[in-house]
């Protein structure tokens, strides 16, 4: 944890806040810290700054906050991210929040199981604690959206064309295309699909809404890989 992120229920007043939990263990556990001391802090979705401890124990925590430092900016780019598995949407979810990904959109493909848009990791409050943990990571406060399409052809044909008006798409696919862009300075939309990549219709459907084929090589990647190489080539 490289910032203790506060929520406004947190707050006692404008200048004060209380933590206990997940944070306090983080605090007492691996920072070791002490009453006096001071740690990095933010609060979702508004600034950074610092936070004294006023108090600490094994139940609590105060703190003296002071917020005056603004995030850093956010990347101009939209993920299209076919649904992975639940153990690798924690990893992706988590990645693309730390790299500065601010709209992440979780859609369908035929490679899809049927059995991962039941997890319970699709639900609001877990995917919010993955987001956190990204956050946390990469020292930001800009909460992502994340948007659930479940299916495919209703949202390629009827809303994809919208969101990437303007932009550059982009569709990762392991077979054609393009080498991946070097640090483009222009809005982009990526797509990523599942494991095993996107199926033929499904690229000409992307092809269709906007979207060129690019790739990273002859390697096969798994996707939190690929989500973090090609993130990080597109914006260096």
């Amino acid at each position: 944890m490289n910032l203790l992120l506060l929520e406004q229920q947190h707050f006692i007043d404008e200048w004060h806040a209380e933590l206990d939990q997940r944070q306090l263990r983080h605090v007492l556990n691996v920072h070791q810290a002490s009453e006096g001391d001071e740690l990095r802090v933010g609060l979702v979705n508004g600034n950074m700054g610092t936070g004294k401890i006023t108090h600490l124990s094994s139940e609590i925590m105060r703190l003296e906050v002071e917020l005056n430092t603004p995030p850093p900016p956010a990347l101009p780019l939209t993920v299209l991210l076919a649904l992975p598995r639940p153990k690798m949407l924690k990893r992706s979810l988590q990645h693309l929040t730390a790299l500065g990904v601010k709209k992440i959109i979780l859609m369908n493909s035929y490679r899809v199981e049927k059995s991962f848009w039941q997890s319970p990791w699709l639900s609001p409050g877990k995917v919010r604690e993955q987001l956190i943990l990204g956050l946390e990571q990469a020292r930001d406060t800009i909460m992502p959206e994340v948007v659930l399409e479940k299916r495919f052809k209703p949202f390629v044909e009827d809303r994809l064309p919208t969101l990437v008006a303007g932009k550059l798409g982009l569709v990762a696919h392991p077979a054609g295309g393009e080498s991946c862009p070097h640090q483009i300075s222009r809005p982009a939309v990526l797509a990523i699909g599942p494991e095993g990549g996107f199926i033929d219709y499904e690229v000409d459907k992307l092809a269709q809404a906007g979207f060129q084929r690019i790739h990273l090589g002859p390697r096969i990647l798994r996707v939190e890989t690929a989500v973090t190489a090609i993130v990080s080539k597109l914006y260096d």
